[in-house]
């Protein structure tokens, strides 16, 4: 019988252009999350793709096949393929049914925003969902209204699948969203807040993994 997929609590996501902005580079800060000991990491690259950025996810992704830390690729079935890289998709992204035929034996997981998309998402070919954004976030040009904690209590029983969620989620609202039914939480700025311009993102994730392990010890 297989083993049911599990979610690490903490789940950090690399998003290029919020780390561009910063001045922060992309591989020194997945190093830091490495070195941190965070069992996730996702790139994210949401403006067009140059070879400089496929060249940072095969750095990042041979890093983490190194030292047994999943690697997830956001959007792109493709380059998950060639990178042997899990893959996380939104609702305007490849279906997964067919992202499957990229990606058949990889994790995948799906982004949704409100109730239809979780339960139709509860039965799509997918290892985990997300759901998102729970409060206001700046990591997104046009975000999807807010689903708010009471929102991840009442859609938590649609699925049974583990459940990340995302958006403007901080250390001070953590254990909020946790006890209202989340698996894990996916975290972009929360990187930042207090780094001193990324130098000290190791300590951040550190911090946030202390943070979250009392709820499960992941």
């Amino acid at each position: 019988m297989p083993v049911p997929f599990r979610l690490p609590r903490f789940y950090p996501i690399l998003d290029t252009s919020w780390l561009g902005e910063r001045e922060i580079a992309v591989i020194a800060a997945a190093e830091a999350l490495l070195e941190a000991g965070v069992k996730i990491v996702q790139y994210r690259h949401k403006e067009p793709w140059l070879q400089t950025h496929f060249d940072q996810a095969k750095r990042i992704a041979g890093l983490c096949h190194e030292i047994g830390v999943l690697f997830v690729m956001n959007d792109r079935a493709d380059y998950a393929r060639l990178l042997r890289a899990a893959l996380h998709i939104g609702q305007t992204d490849l279906p997964p049914m067919a992202a499957r035929r990229v990606v058949s034996d990889e994790v995948v997981g799906l982004s949704t925003h409100n109730e239809i998309q979780l339960t139709r998402g509860h039965e799509e070919p997918v290892e985990y969902l997300s759901l998102g954004p729970i409060f206001p976030t700046k990591s997104k040009e046009r975000p999807d209204p807010t689903v708010g904690v009471e929102g991840i209590e009442t859609l938590r029983p649609l699925t049974t699948k583990p459940l990340v969620v995302i958006g403007g989620i901080t250390m001070e609202n953590a254990s909020g969203v946790l006890q209202a039914g989340a698996d894990s939480v996916a975290v972009i700025s929360g990187l930042l807040a207090g780094t001193n311009g990324g130098r000290n993102m190791r300590r951040r994730a550190e911090e946030w993994m202390r943070t979250l392990a009392q709820f499960s010890g992941r």
